[in-house]
């Protein structure tokens, strides 16, 4: 193998596995594309390196400016990684309720981390920069949420990465939270064949899963709309907390897939769809490893007492 001249260059191309055992309908294959293999460990670090290098081709980031973003975990993790090795400063705004890790690991790439108030969520932190970006227009506001580069980033890396190495894919499903890993995988997938079904993973209204937002909450990514997501989306499938945590569970039991609890929410979907058709082939998202999640209890505490944390804290 060729050494890679940088670790930007190591985001990308991640693995594949069949996760079928899993799968309860034995004509139905389910494969899972493990983005925790991206350098800094999820899926967010292609987004985050696609909103950076745009905004540097665009000029609407400078040399040593200060960035500005509202994030829960990962999308901060790995913008804060990117930025300190490009020399930008960064401010990353996340509710007080998220795990521990997630303000070590923002700690560690350099950020400066500003905390809203955990009740009002991440829609509360998402309210707070746009203030913010208002009142210091000299800083870079990416804004995940808006930003078109979240999209592009799935249009040109992970649907094509999907289709190289599973052109048999019937379905995609994938979590909802700022809607780029599905409208940009699922766009272009459905280019490539117009019969695959695109299946979007969102928690029940009023209750929390980690990283995923339900469109009736009372916000609605604008990416979502910018790349036409009702039109896109065939179907939702709605995963209860309970039901995340007992799929990421049996990941790690059964396929030793170590993952975040968003993609114990996506494989309760996969395994959903997969109950209900005939015979396919599904793919579905691996956000992040579960390494970040250690603290929350979420793989070890008693599935009551861990369901009961998860509506405390944002993991995500």
């Amino acid at each position: 193998m060729v050494p890679f001249d940088n670790v930007l260059e190591m985001i990308g191309n991640t693995p594949m596995i069949d996760v079928s055992r899993l799968s309860p309908n034995p004509d139905v294959r389910i494969f899972a594309k493990l983005e925790g293999q991206n350098p800094f460990g999820s899926v967010k670090d292609r987004i985050a390196k696609s909103m950076i290098e745009q905004a540097e081709k665009s000029g609407k980031l400078q040399p040593g400016q200060t960035i500005l973003e509202p994030s829960s975990g990962n999308t901060g993790i790995a913008l804060a990684a990117i930025a300190q090795l490009k020399g930008y400063p960064i401010k990353i705004l996340m509710p007080s309720s998220v795990s521990i890790e997630r303000r070590q690991m923002l700690e560690v790439f350099g950020a400066e981390v500003i905390l809203t108030p955990g009740e009002e969520g991440s829609n509360g932190a998402v309210r707070r920069a746009q203030e913010m970006a208002a009142e210091h227009p000299e800083w870079c506001f990416l804004y995940q949420y808006g930003n078109d580069a979240n999209p592009l980033a799935h249009y040109e890396g992970t649907g094509p990465e999907i289709w190289r190495d599973c052109p048999e894919i019937t379905h995609f499903v994938a979590g909802l939270g700022t809607s780029g890993t599905l409208m940009g995988t699922g766009r272009y997938l459905k280019e490539q064949n117009s019969a695959i079904k695109v299946i979007a993973i969102e928690p029940p209204l009023g209750e929390r899963v980690e990283g995923l937002r339900n469109l009736e909450d009372g916000y609605i990514p604008p990416v979502f709309e910018q790349w036409y997501g009702f039109e896109l989306l065939d179907r939702k499938r709605v995963v209860r907390p309970r039901e995340s945590l007992e799929w990421t569970r049996r990941l790690v039991r059964e396929c030793g897939v170590f993952a975040g609890i968003s993609s114990g929410a996506s494989m309760a979907g996969a395994a959903k769809v997969a109950s209900e058709i005939t015979e396919g082939v599904i793919v579905f998202i691996v956000s992040d490893g579960g390494w970040k999640y250690l603290s929350t209890g979420a793989y070890t505490d008693d599935l009551d007492d861990a369901e009961r944390q998860a509506e405390q804290i944002i993991y995500f």
